[in-house]
């Protein structure tokens, strides 16, 4: 029996290493065309496509929970989006307008050679998600969204909720013309609290635009005077999962009332009282066996 002890203490090793490395040198990279922008992605796994957007201040290097978890059954990718990291930066505000950035998710699911996928978003690439899944519903599985609200919900807030009103106040900063010029790729990477995740995000900021951050503000953010959104409602056609960290101090839960209505599928609605704004990181273990669960179903 003494003669298999060795082999099997190595291979138990390199398993546990292997379990252990960290997710960045185990993706492999790749770039997508979007009408003439490089989108940036990595990718680990195989099996049915999930796209994995995220928000501001952030880059794909956020999604490694849930990309470890779900790579055993799904091809996990994870975008940078335009202006982070290695994508590409165009300059001019009008080259981050929500049209652009469905688009460069478009891209990279067509650049992979599938038609379909799971989308996942987080803030800014929450609510790419949800226009993404209104507008291009072939091309979407089901719908994952962390901690951003419909926008019919967010402008209904901020017409009437003062609240909601105080609590924008960054978006309204954000959209002044020399804003970008305030912010440090230090100052941006605060929030992460594991310190060697902090010195990839700061190297990663580096890399980044800040004035193409703020862009998406510019282009996109209700402006006052606020009012609701009383144009046609476009409904989602799949189902959503939806998690809210109700300690969010930007996206209050008010808004996330009357999501229903906008939905014409299953909705299920996850809220965590002890996370924040970045509910994928504070309950990660939490959110990843959830998303798992509920993909499998």
């Amino acid at each position: 029996m003494k003669q298999f002890l060795f082999p099997m203490i190595l291979l138990s090793s390199i398993a546990s290493l292997t379990a252990n490395a960290d997710i960045e040198d185990r993706v492999e990279h790749g770039y997508a065309d979007s009408n003439g922008v490089k989108i940036h992605y990595v990718s680990l796994g195989q099996g049915p496509l999930i796209v994995m957007i995220h928000g501001f201040p952030d880059y794909w290097y956020t999604w490694r929970s849930q990309m470890d978890a779900l790579s055993t059954n799904y091809q996990v990718v994870a975008l940078d989006m335009r202006g982070y990291n290695l994508s590409d930066k165009p300059k001019g505000v009008e080259n981050y307008d929500m049209r652009l950035l469905v688009g460069d998710v478009a891209a990279v699911i067509h650049h992979l050679g599938k038609n379909r996928a799971v989308i996942v978003g987080h803030d800014w690439g929450g609510a790419v998600a949800w226009q993404f899944a209104m507008n291009l519903p072939d091309m979407t599985e089901k719908l994952i969204i962390l901690n951003l609200p419909h926008f019919r919900g967010l402008m209904r807030e901020l017409a009437h909720n003062p609240e909601q009103q105080k609590n924008s106040q960054y978006a309204r900063t954000f959209q002044e013309e020399d804003a970008h010029k305030t912010l440090t790729a230090e100052a941006l990477a605060a929030w992460v609290t594991e310190e060697a995740a902090r010195k990839k995000y700061i190297e990663a900021f580096r890399r980044s635009d800040f004035e193409a951050m703020l862009n998406y503000y510019r282009q996109n953010y209700p402006r006052e005077p606020y009012v609701e959104d009383t144009s046609p409602i476009v409904k989602v056609k799949v189902p959503v999962l939806m998690f809210h960290g109700l300690k969010d101090p930007y996206l209050l839960h008010q808004a996330l009332n009357g999501t229903w209505e906008w939905i014409d599928n299953e909705l299920t609605l996850v809220t965590i009282p002890g996370a924040s704004h970045f509910v994928h990181r504070d309950a990660a273990e939490s959110v990843t066996r959830t998303m798992k669960m509920w993909l499998a179903r």
